[in-house]
């Protein structure tokens, strides 16, 4: 693997990996770092772009059009080296295209772009899928950033996550990696949820239906990150207990339902190309304290 790529203005600096062209860290002007650090005891992934599929599929095995192809929990993007296609100080571009190698788990004509750019003290992330192909291409996109809990200088206070609109979105948990049929009554309370790692031993808090395009990390009056999304109508919060992280997680598509089928296509919130066209899904983390 290649070094970082850097980028930074007088406010923040990220560095982001060719390898699933993720980012590796995120460091505001005052030296306090933002991003999980990848410990592999936990995890090692730090904020990884989930492509062709978010989550897992049934037996790791995915149908498309009647015919049946492995496909790891997240799909392969995360994974693949990506090429660096643009850099300037403030900004930079990857892409991933198609391979002899990616059509033998995803049989399509594709390129996914991931491009970065600063402003004052936030980061754009913004995820484009084109399809090259002359067939309907199925899809699904997320991201998955770890920011570190506690945040730099939040030490020992509690953490929570608000929503806008005081949303109480419906929960939905995974079981085996699958997405249950079943909602439980929301975990927020007039759009605010106090943080407790006992909450994740379930695995992932899942909100199929969406909580709105904007919440804001952290501690009232203090450390916090503000994060907004477009085109991604699916969320999830994830940690595992004892992980000195958050997973905030903006998703278009969720993983396939528990005892449903393996086709691509329907899964829930997948999308279809048509042969020529491309979609983009963007978020954005502004770093506050």
């Amino acid at each position: 693997m290649s070094k970082p790529i850097r980028i930074e203005n007088d406010q923040i600096s990220i560095e982001i990996a060719t390898l699933g062209a993720e980012m590796q860290s995120i460091r505001t002007a005052d030296g306090a770092s933002w991003l999980w650090h990848g410990d592999p005891k936990f995890w090692s992934g730090r904020a990884p772009v989930l492509f062709p599929i978010v989550g897992k599929a049934p037996n790791d095995v995915v149908g498309v059009a009647g015919k049946d192809y492995a496909m790891g929990q997240h799909g392969f993007a995360r994974r693949s080296e990506f090429t660096l296609v643009h850099q300037a100080p403030d900004h930079c571009q990857f892409v991933l295209e198609a391979t002899e190698q990616s059509r033998a788990s995803y049989p399509f004509d594709f390129s996914l772009t991931i491009a970065y750019q600063l402003a004052s003290a936030g980061v754009t992330v913004t995820s484009t899928v084109s399809n090259r192909g002359g067939v309907p291409m199925p899809f699904q996109l997320g991201y998955h950033p770890a920011f570190s809990w506690p945040l730099p200088g939040a030490e020992a206070q509690v953490h929570e996550v608000r929503l806008s609109g005081d949303a109480e979105p419906k929960l939905a948990r995974l079981h085996n990696g699958l997405l249950s049929n079943q909602r439980q009554p929301s975990p927020f309370k007039a759009g605010r949820l106090r943080l407790d790692p006992t909450q994740f031993a379930e695995d992932a808090m899942v909100f199929p239906e969406g909580t709105g395009e904007r919440l804001t990390y952290g501690v009232e009056g203090g450390s916090r990150i503000e994060v907004t999304w477009m085109g991604l109508p699916n969320l999830a919060l994830w940690t595992k207990p004892g992980a000195p992280f958050l997973c905030i997680e903006p998703w278009h598509g969720v993983a396939a339902k528990e005892g449903g089928g393996n086709e691509l296509s329907h899964r829930p919130y997948a999308m279809v190309l048509k042969p020529g066209s491309s979609s983009a899904f963007s978020y954005t983390a502004v770093f506050k304290r």
